[in-house]
């Protein structure tokens, strides 16, 4: 691939890849193991900052350990340069699908912290993310048989949440390669992303199983489908996948402790009794980092979850700027802690005024539920792209922090515009 490629990595690392882009360029066998050791420092430090968010984080470390595993195993690579080498393990690092949970696929759905992030850092504003992908698009038009392009831009759609985008893309590269199955893998991500319920199920689920009959051992369609069971729920078979995956794991994997956190919560909502997960001395660095407040502030097992009642309506003053058929996201995030919704509800510009209510059911992870913060923030936002993630000229409006606990209704009038 050319400069094309190359821009756009970068482009789509931002902030948070560039933390792990210099190690990953000093490769060998030899200096392997520092290296593991220092990405997962910047991740754990980019977690604590906020750069990433806890799933993000975990999707990363997961990916680094199969990366390690590979690393003392496999012979060395057929000849390719560092840098080109550091860039395509990059793109597969946002592959992992951890915030495919009910909402699925939202990992960054709307914040911008991560843009910001990557601004601060660079002391400048971001490069055109939209031209850059826009090139390689026309690029591919001309060169459609470009298998590797059309993954990289589908990717590149996946982390800008254009699912339907990200979809099309990736069925052009499945269509040229279907028996690749990380290409595979990544299509059914794409199919379910952009459905209307973001479910894994139907051609998603089969494209996955197919995946799985052809390796039984792929950890990310284990771990996928396992979310398709735990969707369905169908806790038990979510379990025995996910179990099955740990068991693949080094006993020192950071995953371990969050992957537990994962299997435990299945148990629990399928009344299939409680495991108590082996503590190892590599444990999951995101629970101290990301996660320690959901963990300290857990309700205790049968509590009632949390309802929030919200009223939507669109100030009048910007009725003229809201397109007709935009979409409506009405979310909660923490007042103080991980940037990710803690519950998220999708309508639209016609069904405004609104009431909704969001609920733990709505979680993007078992462990991230409003129920398990005590303060949150309630926003409202049209979108005319549909695509969760703010954009310039999206419409908005964000509450001052409430108690999670409050049981007044909550009044969001849209009566801001995204810069």
């Amino acid at each position: 691939m050319t400069t094309a490629f190359v821009l756009l990595a970068g482009l789509m690392l931002l902030a948070a890849l560039a933390f792990v882009l210099l190690p990953l360029l000093r490769h060998g066998r030899g200096a392997n193991l520092p290296a593991s050791a220092v990405r997962r420092r910047a991740l754990d430090d980019a977690l604590a900052s906020g750069v990433v968010t806890a799933e993000e984080h975990l999707a990363k470390l997961a990916a680094l350990e199969q990366q390690d595993l590979a690393s003392t195993t496999a012979p060395p690579p057929r000849s390719r340069s560092a840098f080109h080498a550091a860039l395509l393990t990059l793109l597969l690092l946002p592959a992992a699908a951890i915030g495919l949970y009910a909402h699925l696929g939202n990992v960054r759905a709307l914040d911008t912290a991560l843009m910001d992030a990557g601004r601060a850092m660079n002391g400048s504003p971001g490069p055109d993310m939209d031209q850059a992908v826009q090139g390689l698009a026309d690029k591919l038009a001309k060169n459609p048989d470009d298998v590797d392009g059309w993954v990289l831009l589908g990717r590149a759609y996946k982390s800008m949440e254009r699912f339907a985008d990200a979809r099309d893309a990736l069925k052009n590269a499945y269509d040229r390669a279907p028996n690749e199955i990380e290409i595979q893998v990544d299509y059914a991500e794409a199919l379910a992303l952009a459905g209307e319920t973001r479910r894994i199920d139907g051609r998603p689920r089969e494209l996955l199983e197919g995946a799985l009959k052809t390796d039984p051992n792929h950890q990310r369609a284990l771990w996928l489908l396992g979310i398709a069971d735990y969707q369905a729920q169908n806790y038990a078979s979510a379990v025995t996948r996910w179990e099955l995956l740990r068991g693949m794991l080094p006993a020192e994997a950071p995953v371990r402790e969050s992957l537990d956190r994962q299997i435990a919560d299945a148990r629990q909502r399928g009344g299939l009794g409680a495991a108590a997960p082996a503590r190892t001395a590599g444990a999951d660095s995101a629970a101290a980092n990301g996660m320690a407040a959901a963990a300290a502030a857990a309700p205790a097992a049968g509590a009632a979850d949390v309802r929030l009642s919200v009223t939507v309506s669109l100030d009048p003053k910007l009725r003229d700027r809201a397109p007709a058929g935009a979409s409506v996201f009405v979310f909660a995030r923490a007042a103080s802690g991980p940037p990710m919704p803690l519950a998220v509800q999708r309508l639209t510009l016609a069904d405004l005024p609104a009431k909704v209510e969001l609920t733990d059911a709505m979680g993007m992870l078992p462990t991230m539920k409003l129920s398990q913060f005590p303060e949150v923030v309630v926003g409202a936002r049209i979108s005319a792209s549909g695509n969760a993630k703010a954009q310039s000229g999206d419409l908005q409006t964000l509450s001052a922090p409430l108690d999670v606990n409050s049981k007044a209704t909550i009044d969001l009038l849209i009566d801001q515009v995204v810069p």
